[in-house]
C-alpha cells in the first residue's frame, strides 16, 4: 500500500514534525509489523528521523545547513537559483526507513519524523509504504 501525504511549508527552511501523521496512517490501517519507508517526492525537500523533544534542534540545524550551504553563492550556476537547497535534500536524505512493531513506530524516547523544506514555502508531497514479509 502506497499512500500520498500532502504538506503545505510555511516558510523557506522548515523542520515539519511529520510523526503523528505517520503514526496515525499506521494505526488506521491496523499496520501491524513491517518497515515504514518515508519519501519526499523534491529534489529540494528532504526527509530526517531527528530529535523532537526540543525546538532549539530545529532552529540549529536549519541555521547550520545554512552556514554550510548559503542561498547566494557565486559560483553557483543552476539557472533556478536553488543550488543550496539541493545541497541541503542531498545532505539530509530524501527517505527514511521506520520499523514498525506492535502497531507503533520504532523511535527512540526523543525522536521525530520530519519533512525537511529547503525552498519553499510551497505545497509538498511526501509518500508512505509499508513493506512487510
Amino acid at each position: 500500500m502506497l499512500e500520498t501525504f500532502k504538506v503545505q511549508t510555511q516558510s523557506h527552511d522548515q523542520m515539519i514534525d511529520i510523526t503523528d501523521t505517520l503514526q496515525q496512517w499506521i494505526t488506521d490501517n491496523e499496520i501491524n509489523e513491517g518497515v515504514l519507508v518515508v519519501s519526499s517526492l523534491h529534489t529540494t525537500a528532504g526527509i530526517t528521523v531527528n530529535e523532537n523533544a526540543d525546538p532549539d534542534v530545529k532552529k540549529d540545524m536549519l541555521n547550520r545547513l545554512q552556514e554550510v550551504y548559503p542561498w547566494e553563492h557565486p559560483e553557483d550556476e543552476h539557472g533556478e537559483g536553488n543550488t543550496a537547497a539541493h545541497l541541503k535534500t542531498s545532505t539530509v536524505g530524501s527517505s527514511e526507513n521506520i520499523i514498525i512493531k506492535d502497531n507503533k513506530l520504532v523511535l527512540g524516547t526523543w525522536q521525530g519524523v520530519y519533512f525537511c523544506e529547503f525552498d519553499g514555502p510551497r505545497s509538498r508531497r511526501y509518500v508512505a509504504r509499508v513493506v512487510q514479509e
